[in-house]
C-alpha cells in the first residue's frame, strides 16, 4: 500500500547544516570518548608482493611514550581471518601475516602517547622482505603462469560462476548480426574529505572479550559479523558507534572494518584504548577503491535493430583479498543486467581475481558504473552496425510502460517505469534534432564534437542475498540462505508531545534527518519543529539489522516506510487519547495542525501534546486494553527481496528507477582538451521526497561520473606502484564540473513502497562515465577512433588520434 505524502510548497532547509556552517559539527576527531586514549601508527609494506620472512619489534617497543607494538605474530596469534561471503583458500587478516600483497597493507601498529611518536617509532620498525614479482593487470593475473597471489589456491580466481537463462546458443544462431566489443572500467575511488577514523578499546570482563569502538563507519552492519568473527567473539560483544557527522564515504568507508579489528587488538596489547585517523596518503593507498574490470558483451540483433540475446563475460579486479562484501560488485546489478531492455536470453560468466593491488569494495554506484559501460556501449555499436539513431536504438528495445511489473530473465521486477516518457522529455530537454545539425556543422568544419546517450535502470533498496549467486545452487544450503532489504526505526514521544525519530541508517550528507522529520510530521499532522531525528548510531541502542545502512541507495525507499508503518502505530494510540478527551470515537478523529480532531468538526480539537501527556500522566483514563505506550518501531521487510532460486534467479533490488541522460562534448584539435559542454538528465526515482535534495544528489553523482570518466584512475605500474598523492590521482574541481546543466524528472511511483519512493543518489555515477564515452566515440567516428575504456582525458585522447590514420592525414 503506497501512502500519500505531501511536499512543502517551498523547499524546505537541511537541518542538518546550521550545525555544520557554524563549526559545531560533531566528527570523529571532535570527540573524546574515552579518557587516556592513546595514538597508533600502521607500518605499510613498500612492496606489492614479498614474503615476510622476519619482523624485528623490539627497537620500536624501547622508543620513549611506545606503550605497544604489535606485528603479524600478535595478529595470528588473537584474530582468525575475516570470514568471507564463499569459500576460497585466500585467507585476509587485517595485516599481512605470511605475505604481503599490495603497496600500503599494513604489517605492524606502534600504539604512543601522541601520533608524533607513534611515527617515529613506526620507522624503527625492521622488516626483512622477500620480494615476489607482482601481477596487477585481471588478464595477465588469469594467465597459469602468472605470479600466485595465494599459495593454497589453485589460481588467482576467487570465484567463477557461468549462468545462462533462455536459450542463447539457438537465439545466437539465428541472429542476423552479432555484435561484439570488450571494455574495461577503471579502478577510482571517491576521496571523501574526512579520511578514516577509528577510536578502539578491548576490555577482558569475566564472561570473556569484548570491543567497543568508534568509527566514521559507512556501513552496511553485515560487516558486524564478519568483524566479530575475526575478534572470535559473539556479535553482541561488539559495539560500535558512529558519530553525527560523517566527511563523506559514497561507499568507501565500508571497508573500515579491518582498521577497528587492527586497533581493538592493539588496545588489547597496550591496555588503553587506542586512536587511529588515516592520512590522504594511506587512503589513496590502502583504504578501498571500487573495482576494475574487464568485460566482453555480446549481443544477437536482427535485422532490425532488436535485441535478442545477451552474452556477458565480466572479470573483476578484486585486489589482494575478496574482502567482504566483494563479490557484491559482481553481482549487485544481477536482477537489472539487461538494463532498459527487453532481452530475453542471457547468459553470464562471473569472475572475481586477485591481483596486487589494493582490495575493492563499495563506491558510489558500485557494479552498475561496470556494468552499463560495457553495455551502453554496446548499444552504440550495435546502432552502428544497424544503421540506426542511438536513440533510436533504445527506444526499440526498451520495456514499456504496459510490461511493468516487468520480470528480467534473471529474476529482476521492474516495478514502474515509463522509458519512453523520459527518453522524449530528454530529446525536447536537449532539442535533440538541432544538436544533431550543429554536430553536422561542426564536422564540416573539421571539429570534433560529438553527441552521447545513456539510459540505465538505477536499482535501490539492494536485497543483500544477491552474494549467494557466488556459491553454487547445489552448494547453498537449504533454509540457511540470505535475503532481505530491512530497514528499523523507533519513534517516541515525549510528555510535551516532542516526536523523536532515531533512524537505524547512517548518513554521510545526503539530508536523512530532514526527510526523516518531514515524513513523520507529516504522518502525525505536526509541524516539523515539533519532530526531532537523531542520527547517531550505536549498534548496543540503535535498532538495526544485519542489512542496516546507508548504501545501495536504500533510505527514500526503505527507511521511510518504516518511518509510516512505525508512525501509524503511534497515531493509533493518540487517536485513542485525543478522543478520550474529546468524549470522542478513535474512528472519528484525524492528526492535522498539530492537533486531534473531529473530522466533520474540526473545531472540536485538542492540542496533540495534550493527548501525549494523557498516555504519560493518566493512562488510567485510557479505555480498557489500550497500552499506555508512545514508543513504536517498525521494521519494514519487503517481502519481494528473498533468496536467490536453484535456478540462480534474484530480483537482486526491491526497486528501479531509471535515467536517461544526454551530454555533448567537443574536443580541441590542438590540446586534445576534453571540454564537457551540455548535461541533460531526466531521473524518475518514483516519489520525490524532496526536490532540493534530490537536486542535490543528482549534482553530486554527476560531480563523481565526472572525475571517473575524465580524471581519476588509481594507477598502478607493471611493477605493482600505485598512484599514492592529488599529484597524481586528480579530482575535478568546481572548475572542471562547469557546464550547462538542464536536470528533469518523471514520477512513477513504486508500488512497493509506502511512499512510492525509490532511490536516486548513484543513478548518474553509473550513467555519466558511459554517457561522456559515447559522446567521445561520436565525436572521433569521423577518424574511425573507438572508445573502449576510460578515464578520457587529454593524455588519451592524444594516444588515441596519433594512432589513428585518418587523423594522421588531417
Amino acid at each position: 500500500m503506497t501512502t500519500t505524502f505531501e511536499r512543502p510548497a517551498r523547499p524546505t532547509a537541511r537541518i542538518e547544516d546550521p550545525a555544520l556552517l557554524t563549526g559545531r559539527g560533531r566528527f570523529l576527531d571532535d570527540i573524546d570518548p574515552l579518557p587516556g586514549t592513546l595514538t597508533a601508527a600502521v607500518v605499510r609494506s613498500p612492496h606489492p608482493h614479498a614474503r615476510i620472512r622476519g619482523v624485528d619489534l623490539e627497537r620500536a617497543r624501547r622508543h620513549p611514550g611506545v606503550a605497544a607494538v604489535i606485528g603479524p605474530e600478535e595478529v595470528l596469534a588473537a584474530l582468525k581471518p575475516f570470514p568471507l561471503s564463499l569459500k576460497t583458500p585466500m585467507p585476509y587478516y587485517p595485516t599481512g601475516t605470511d605475505k604481503v600483497r599490495f603497496v600500503g597493507e599494513p604489517v605492524a601498529v606502534v600504539v604512543a602517547a601522541d601520533r608524533y611518536l607513534a611515527e617515529d617509532a613506526a620507522e624503527l620498525v625492521e622488516i626483512d622482505y622477500e620480494p615476489l614479482p607482482p601481477v596487477v593487470d585481471v588478464e595477465k593475473a588469469l594467465l597459469p603462469e602468472a605470479p600466485r597471489l595465494h599459495d593454497g589456491a589453485d589460481s588467482n580466481v576467487a570465484t567463477d560462476r557461468t549462468f545462462a537463462f533462455g536459450d542463447v546458443d539457438a537465439v545466437f544462431a539465428a541472429a542476423d548480426h552479432i555484435v561484439k566489443g570488450k571494455y574495461s572500467f577503471p579502478r577510482y575511488s571517491s576521496t571523501p574529505m574526512e579520511c578514516y577514523s577509528v577510536i578502539a578499546e578491548w576490555q577482558d570482563e569475566v564472561d570473556g572479550p569484548a570491543v567497543q569502538a568508534w568509527a566514521n563507519f559507512h556501513g552496511p552492519f553485515s560487516m558486524v559479523p564478519v568483524l566479530a568473527g575475526a575478534l572470535g567473539v559473539p556479535a553482541s560483544r561488539v559495539r560500535l558507534m558512529i558519530p553525527a557527522d560523517n566527511g563523506g564515504s559514497f561507499g568507501i568507508k565500508a571497508g573500515i572494518y579491518p582498521y577497528v579489528a587492527l586497533m581493538a587488538l592493539a588496545s588489547k596489547y597496550a591496555g588503553r584504548p587506542v586512536r587511529w585517523t588515516e592520512d590522504r596518503i594511506e587512503h589513496l593507498l590502502a583504504s578501498s577503491a571500487g573495482s576494475d574490470r574487464v568485460m566482453w558483451f555480446e549481443a544477437a540483433v536482427s535485422a532490425d535493430g532488436t535485441v535478442q540475446g545477451l552474452r556477458a563475460d565480466l572479470a573483476d579486479n578484486v585486489g589482494a583479498y575478496l574482502r567482504p562484501p566483494e563479490p557484491s560488485t559482481l553481482y549487485r546489478c544481477f536482477g537489472n543486467i539487461t538494463g532498459a531492455y527487453k532481452i530475453d536470453a542471457v547468459q553470464i560468466r562471473s569472475r572475481a581475481v586477485v591481483t596486487n593491488k589494493t582490495p575493492t569494495g563499495l563506491n558510489r554506484g558500485f557494479g552498475g558504473q561496470q556494468l552499463y559501460f560495457g553495455l551502453e556501449r554496446l548499444m552504440d555499436k550495435i546502432a552502428g552496425v544497424c544503421g540506426l539513431d542511438p536513440a533510436e536504438l533504445r527506444q526499440r528495445n526498451f520495456v514499456q510502460r504496459e510490461d511493468f511489473p516487468y520480470a528480467t530473465p534473471t529474476g529482476g521486477i521492474y516495478d514502474s517505469g515509463d522509458y519512453q516518457r523520459v527518453m522524449d522529455m530528454l530529446l525536447k530537454n536537449a532539442d535533440y534534432q538541432a544538436l544533431r545539425e550543429k554536430q553536422r556543422e561542426a564536422r564540416e568544419r573539421g571539429e570534433y564534437f560529438g553527441i552521447g546517450i545513456a539510459t540505465i535502470v538505477d536499482p535501490s533498496a539492494t536485497n543483500i542475498g544477491y552474494v549467494g549467486l557466488a556459491t553454487p545452487a547445489e552448494q547453498r544450503k537449504a533454509g540457511r540462505g540470505k535475503s532481505g532489504s530491512t530497514e528499523h526505526v523507533r519513534i517516541s514521544v515525549d510528555l510535551n508531545g516532542i516526536v523523536s525519530v532515531l533512524l537505524g541508517t547512517v548518513p554521510q550528507g545526503q539530508g536523512h534527518a530532514t526527510v526523516a522529520q518531514a515524513v513523520v510530521a507529516e504522518q502525525l499532522g505536526l509541524p516539523r519543529e515539533q519532530v526531532r531525528p537523531v542520527v547517531e548510531m550505536d549498534t548496543a541502542t540503535t535498532p538495526w539489522t544485519v542489512t542496516s545502512g546507508s548504501y545501495s541507495s536504500r533510505f527514500a525507499p526503505l527507511l521511510t516506510s518504516a518511518l509510516v508503518e512505525a508512525s501509524e502505530k503511534l497515531a493509533e494510540t493518540i487517536k485513542i487519547a485525543g478522543a478520550t478527551l474529546l468524549g470522542a470515537d478513535p474512528a472519528d478523529v484525524e492528526l492535522s495542525q498539530g492537533q486531534v480532531r473531529l473530522r466533520d468538526e474540526p473545531e472540536r480539537a485538542v492540542p496533540f501534546r495534550h493527548a501525549a501527556g494523557l498516555v504519560h500522566w493518566d493512562p488510567g483514563a485510557l479505555p480498557e486494553g489500550t497500552p499506555a505506550r508512545l514508543y513504536e518501531e517498525a521494521a519494514f521487510t519487503p517481502p519481494q527481496s528473498k533468496a536467490a532460486s536453484r535456478t540462480d534467479q534474484i530480483n537482486s533490488s526491491l526497486c528501479y528507477g531509471f535515467v536517461a541522460e544526454l551530454v555533448s562534448v567537443r574536443i580541441d584539435a590542438a590540446t586534445r582538451q576534453l571540454e564537457l559542454e551540455q548535461v541533460v538528465t531526466v531521473h524518475d526515482p518514483g516519489t520525490i521526497l524532496n526536490h532540493q535534495l534530490l537536486e542535490g544528489q543528482v549534482h553530486g553523482a554527476l560531480a563523481h561520473a565526472i572525475g571517473g570518466a575524465m580524471f581519476e584512475e588509481m594507477r598502478y605500474t607493471d611493477a605493482g606502484q600505485p598512484t599514492a598523492t592529488f599529484m597524481d590521482y586528480l579530482c575535478p574541481t568546481t572548475a572542471e564540473t562547469q557546464y550547462e546543466l538542464h536536470s528533469d524528472h518523471l514520477e512513477t511511483p513504486s508500488p512497493l513502497t509506502r511512499l512510492g519512493a525509490k532511490g536516486c543518489g548513484e543513478g548518474s555515477s553509473m550513467s555519466l562515465p558511459v554517457a561522456i564515452a559515447n559522446a567521445v566515440a561520436d565525436a572521433l567516428a569521423p577518424v574511425g577512433v573507438d572508445i573502449t575504456t576510460l578515464p578520457l582525458h587529454g593524455n588519451v585522447l592524444n594516444e588515441l588520434l596519433n594512432g589513428s590514420d585518418s587523423e594522421r592525414t588531417l
